[in-house]
Parts: structure tokens; C-alpha cells; sequence
């Protein structure tokens, strides 16, 4: 491959995933390691009520897809949510926007090669060569996005169906398990009833409830990533609003669906926090490799979730090049019309996890603290979504009104999603164990308050015009 410039007539993005490729991009995104991991620990806080808390965040998350489907479907010269952004509110957020949003996925994906190491040396049993495993998976998904967007969006695709194959399993054999009475190790015979008779919705109370909501919502991160193909996805007016829409019915089967199934075989007060209850139900029918299966599954998981990463956080510094907010070099296409400087810089960077894994001794406490962080970093990002649609909305009314993809009860429900941010910021800062990161995470924005206004000074003295600066 031949990695230089494009000429002007090729200096942007290719349009090369196919809707087969953005409607599992989508359902991949939704579907995050926290499902498979992290829903025995969920449970074993919230008890049946985590269902309620899905659901929730998912209504949410819904319209703040819509909010932003609308946008970019109104102008299709917006590259992602960083484009519209700078557009809508000022050059400001696009600035903010797109750097805290590169950010997240390379703090995700470095997260993501300590996980995956970890996975490896379940089967190896080696943490240095497991380690070097990582770093040649590292290195192959690093080529896959330098090469083409299609073959990014199949590689993707083949992943997603890892994760959907698994959660159909899933549901389908606890489904049989609950029909035909299976007895599990606590004695009490599978039944939907066990989502009440033991304590009720919410045996945890109003505190177990509400500290579900930041793992849940770690769990979701990655639904967004419709927003940064959209320069790359063919046919968009039409794709785009297919993915969206598909939203709920994705959080009704893939989350609702096999969380009710697992508190159905085994009670919520009986499942282990420390260990994923999908192997727990395959293990139960007799299925001796669940947790290598498992393990497999979870490590795709994993790899999907910093594929998403090299990829989103590669789009957001090409965008931000284009915008003069970040170093030219970064701006440039390769002849296959990716973002290759951006890849190359961002694969070199995850490679921070190498120190991290050999420092020894925190793994799983900078994990904890990657999640936390990364969880008020979407926030921020859904929230300045939102604020974008305001804005779209009072300045592109007559635009707004001929939409054929517009959000349903537009003059009150940004309003509520901005409301239920603010609400769950609160929530993680009254919780010991997230109230630390959340308060750090404010450093980040103030660092990039500062580097705003030296960038924009220096862009004032280079001529550039000062509408593009200001707003």
C-alpha cells in the first residue's frame, strides 16, 4: 500500500460501508464487554430492577440517536457529531467535542489491550507472551483500518456477529432451561417469577438502583459510533435512520432479554458478581468448555470495542486537522482514503498498555478508573449532542419541519435526555467508588480550555478568518 497524500479531487473520505456493514457497526456498538462481563456484578446490585435501568438509558440513548440522525442527515458534508458541533454551537465545541471524543477511544482501547492480555493468559498462562499476543493483535487491527473502510467495516461485522450469536445462545437455551423446569445449583426451579418473589423489582433499594446506571451506561458506549461513519457509509439518508431505528428493539432483545432470562434460572441473590453469568448458564447444561468458550467471546468483544477505537478516534483527529484544530499531517488520506497518520499515531499510542501491564500490581484498579472516566466522558459527549439539535433546531426550523427523519416531540424530549445527563453526573459523583474519577475528569476540559485559546491565537496570527475561530 502506498501511503501518501491524496490529490485535491481525493481529500476525503471514502463512502464505503455498505448497510450491511453501519446496521452491525450500530448493533455492535450496543452490545459492550460490560454485557458479558460486568452484568453478574449489575445484578448482584441492583437485583431485577437493572432491567429498569436498561431500559431506561436506552430510551435515552434513543433519542439522542435521533437527535443526532436528523442533524446529519440535514447536512451530509458533516463527517461526525465534531463537525456539526463546531457548526451548530461554535468552533469552540467542534474543538472540545472532537479531542474529548479521541480521547475516549484511546483511553477505551488502551483499556481494551489490558483486558485482552488478560483474556490470552487465560489460555496461556504467561502474562509476557500473553502480552506480545496483544501487541500482534494490536498490530493486525491497526493494518485492517489502514487498509480499506470496508475492510474496517467487515472486520466489524464478523465481530458483532460473535456477540449476537452468543446473547441469541444465550436466550435461547435458558428459554428451554425456564420451559422445562431446570433445577439450578440453588435448589429452586427456573421461573420468570424469580424477577419478583425474591425481594421484589427493587430488593436492592433506590441506592442499588442508581449505582447500576454507570457500569450500565460504560456498557453502552460505542451506540454513538453511528456518527462517525457517516462520511464513510454509503447511501447514509437511507442507512443512518435504518440503524437508529433499530435501537430499542436491540436494548429489548440483546440487554432485557438475556438479563431476564439469566435472573430467571438462577435468582438474582444467588448469581456470582465475580463471575460473567454466561458461563454460568452454559455451564449448567453441561457445555465443560463454557469458560474457554466464553472467553473467546468476550476477547472478540473486547477487540471489536478498540477496533471501534482506532477507527472513531483516527475519523475525529482527521476531522479536527480539517478544522485547523489539530496538526496538519493528521488531515492527510492515504491512497486508500483513510486517515493514515491518524492511525499510525493512535496505534502507537495504545501501545502505552505494554508499561502499564509490566508496572504490575493495578491493572484492575486502572481498569475500574478507565471506566469511570470513560463514562462521564460520553456524557459530556451525548450532552453536547443534544445541545447541538437545540441549536440545529431554533436556527433550521423550516429544515426541521420538512425533515422526514425528525425527533419526536422535539420542543420538550432534548430537554429531558439534557435533564437525565445532569441527573446521573450527580449519581456518580454521591457514589464512593465513582466519585473520584468523575471529579478528575473536569482536569481534561480545563486542559483543553487552556490549549483552545493558545490554538486560537495562533490561528488569529496565521489570517485565518475570524468567523471560523469564534462564534
Amino acid at each position: 500500500m502506498t501511503l501518501e497524500a491524496t490529490n485535491d479531487s481525493q481529500e476525503s473520505l471514502h463512502r464505503g460501508l455498505s448497510n450491511r456493514n453501519i446496521q452491525l457497526i450500530a448493533l455492535g456498538g450496543a452490545i459492550g464487554t460490560g454485557l458479558f462481563m460486568g452484568s453478574g456484578s449489575t445484578i448482584h446490585s441492583a437485583g431485577p430492577s437493572i432491567i429498569l435501568v436498561y431500559l431506561v438509558i436506552g430510551f435515552v440513548l434513543f433519542l439522542i440517536m435521533r437527535a443526532m440522525g436528523e442533524i446529519l442527515i440535514h447536512n451530509l458534508h458533516y463527517k461526525s457529531f465534531q463537525d456539526f458541533a463546531h457548526d451548530l454551537i461554535g468552533p469552540w465545541a467542534g474543538f472540545i467535542t472532537g479531542w474529548t471524543y479521541w480521547f475516549l477511544w484511546v483511553v477505551i482501547a488502551i483499556g481494551d489491550m489490558i483486558v485482552i492480555t488478560g483474556y490470552f493468559d487465560f489460555w496461556i498462562g504467561n502474562m509476557t507472551v500473553s502480552a506480545f499476543l496483544t501487541l500482534g493483535l494490536l498490530g493486525c487491527l491497526t493494518l485492517v483500518n489502514l487498509l480499506t473502510v470496508r475492510l474496517f467495516g467487515e472486520v466489524e461485522f464478523w465481530f458483532s456477529l460473535i456477540k449476537i450469536a452468543a446473547i441469541v445462545s444465550l436466550i435461547a437455551v435458558g428459554s428451554v432451561m425456564v420451559f422445562s423446569g431446570f433445577t439450578g445449583p440453588s435448589g429452586e426451579a427456573a421461573s420468570f417469577s424469580h424477577l419478583w418473589d425474591h425481594g421484589g423489582i427493587f430488593p436492592t433499594g433506590a441506592s442499588g438502583f442508581l449505582g447500576a446506571f454507570s457500569i450500565a451506561i460504560y456498557s453502552f458506549i460505542g451506540t454513538e459510533l453511528i456518527g462517525t461513519t457517516a462520511a464513510e457509509t454509503k447511501d447514509p439518508k437511507t442507512t443512518i435512520p435504518r440503524a437508529i431505528n433499530q435501537v430499542p428493539f436491540r436494548i429489548a432483545i440483546f440487554y432485557v432479554g438475556a438479563l431476564a432470562v439469566i435472573m430467571a434460572i438462577t435468582p438474582w441473590d444467588v448469581i456470582d458478581p465475580e463471575r460473567s453469568p454466561f458461563v454460568s448458564v452454559f455451564s449448567m447444561v453441561g457445555l465443560g468448555a463454557a469458560a474457554s468458550i466464553m472467553n473467546f467471546v468476550v476477547l472478540t468483544s473486547a477487540a471489536s470495542s478498540a477496533n471501534s477505537g482506532i477507527f472513531s478516534s483516527s475519523r475525529m483527529m482527521f476531522g479536527l486537522a480539517k478544522s485547523h484544530h489539530a496538526p496538519r499531517l493528521f488531515g492527510q488520506l492515504s491512497s486508500h482514503r483513510v486517515p493514515w497518520r491518524a492511525l499510525m499515531f493512535i496505534g502507537l499510542l495504545i501501545l502505552i498498555y505494554l508499561p502499564i501491564l509490566f508496572i504490575g500490581g493495578s491493572v484492575l484498579k486502572g481498569f475500574e478508573l478507565i471506566a469511570a472516566v470513560a463514562t462521564t466522558l460520553i456524557l459530556f459527549i451525548w450532552a453536547l449532542i443534544l445541545v447541538s439539535y437545540i441549536r440545529y433546531r431554533r436556527t433550521h426550523r423550516a429544515e426541521h419541519e420538512a425533515s422526514e427523519f425528525k425527533v419526536h416531540f422535539a420542543s420538550v424530549t432534548p430537554w429531558l435526555a439534557l435533564a437525565f445527563i445532569v441527573f446521573i453526573a450527580g449519581v456518580l459523583v454521591y457514589f464512593p467508588a465513582t466519585r473520584f474519577p468523575t471529579l478528575l475528569t473536569p482536569v481534561w476540559f480545563v486542559v483543553l480550555a487552556i490549549v483552545w485559546e493558545v490554538r486560537k491565537r495562533v490561528l488569529l496570527r496565521r489570517g485565518l478568518p475570524l468567523e471560523f475561530i469564534t462564534r
